[in-house]
């Protein structure tokens, strides 16, 4: 690992003022991805902001029906908290999954969306759901914030606050998690509102995107009658987790999964 310098400020404006006059600045959240990237040479911030003293950015709250997470919420705190599992207790059972217990005692969701892996879990659940992104400057709707792999629509020195979640009729997520690390090899999210249904995949693809056709089909007919084969399998990675062949099937059988949950 290189020297860097380290910050802890007590507020968002602090935060920015920092960043603001540092060289090659990292704001940290839980860590969980930067500190390794640091460890193995792959990075190397001049100065890394420690945003886990800014205390109302762990704060989960509902407000009618919308669930306010706070962008330093970790995973574990999501898993156990009494609002999510009353309302969407599928939510819970997801970030209960991530990793292992250390990634989930230190791991946030706002360090998971602005990573942007897409083997991850998280922004298979911020795209089936309505949802938003809420930074110092700005909401984002959540079908802009995943560009590509490890890239967002984020600004470099802006900061994620928390995600808004609307609470919805059926929710639930599942994964086919590599025995090792935990991550997706393939995820399908599913969110079911009154008139629309929307199909999230994680792991199969450079990038988690919505599966459209599925969702249409689902929106139309919500049961586990489904269209197979909707997506090509020239369009999802192959790697030595497995090919696109079997990624493409494991969409279908997911899915299906899912469905047999509601």
């Amino acid at each position: 690992m290189y020297q860097f310098n380290y910050h802890s400020p007590k507020n968002i404006e602090e935060a920015l003022n920092i960043y603001n006059t540092c060289e090659e600045p990292k704001f940290l959240a839980g860590g969980m991805t930067l500190i390794a990237s640091m460890k193995q040479r792959l990075i190397a911030p001049s100065d890394l902001i420690d945003l886990r003293t800014i205390s109302n950015l762990s704060e989960i709250s509902l407000n009618n029906n919308i669930i306010r997470i706070g962008s330093l919420c970790s995973h574990d705190k999501i898993s156990n908290n009494d609002i999510i599992k009353s309302n969407i207790v599928n939510m819970s059972k997801l970030a209960s999954g991530i990793g292992d217990p250390a990634v989930r005692n230190m791991g946030t969701i706002g360090g998971s969306i602005a990573n942007s892996d897409p083997a991850a879990d998280w922004p298979a659940a911020v795209l089936a759901l309505n949802s938003n992104i809420v930074t110092n400057n700005r909401e984002i709707n959540n079908k802009e914030v995943f560009t590509n792999m490890f890239e967002t629509c984020l600004e470099e020195n802006e900061i994620i606050t928390e995600i808004n979640f609307e609470i919805p009729e059926f929710f639930n997520y599942i994964k086919f998690p590599n025995p090792a690390s935990r991550y997706a090899i393939v995820g399908v999210a599913i969110a079911k509102y009154e008139n629309k249904v929307s199909v999230a995949i994680s792991g199969a693809s450079h990038t988690p995107f919505i599966a459209k056709e599925l969702s249409e089909a689902l929106t139309m007919n919500f049961s586990d009658n489904i269209p197979l084969n909707t997506i090509s399998s020239d369009e999802l990675n192959e790697d030595i987790h497995a090919s696109s062949e079997y990624r493409a099937n494991l969409i279908d059988v997911l899915t299906k999964k899912v469905l047999k949950t509601y």
